[in-house]
């Protein structure tokens, strides 16, 4: 299932139309106080609303944070190194399983890496849209 919009059609439903790219030639979309990375992440977003609407999933959030490596302290108790988080796109519940979903173009080596922590640290595979 896909949910594709024109500029023309997303300005029409009140969302504004990407303005300018990312460093990895994404467009960000704001909708509904909400700023998406992609137009693919907002597609994916409007499909798991729709899925959520017909029971086949339940319980969905967006950007929902993972900590992989937790804040570290010097010797004199000061932060030295922030925690390493993963932020994933959308969590949701499909058959009594929790899924972690990440909407990916171009797959970073810093994106690897958390993927490998998540598997290690939380046993979560990320499903990759």
């Amino acid at each position: 299932m896909g949910v594709h919009m024109s500029n023309q059609e997303l300005k029409k439903l009140g969302i504004k139309a990407p303005t300018s790219e990312s460093k990895y030639k994404s467009q960000k979309i704001n909708h509904n106080g909400r700023t998406y990375d992609s137009i693919k992440e907002f597609h994916r977003h409007l499909e798991l609303l729709m899925l959520q609407k017909a029971g086949e999933i339940s319980e969905l959030r967006e950007q929902v944070p993972f900590e992989l490596i937790p804040k570290q302290y010097d010797d004199n108790g000061k932060v030295c190194e922030h925690a390493c988080k993963y932020i994933a796109d959308f969590v949701y519940t499909q058959n009594g399983e929790t899924v972690v979903e990440d909407t990916k173009g171009l797959k970073t080596e810093v994106y690897k890496i958390k993927r490998k922590l998540m598997l290690f640290r939380y046993g979560i595979r990320i499903k990759e849209i």
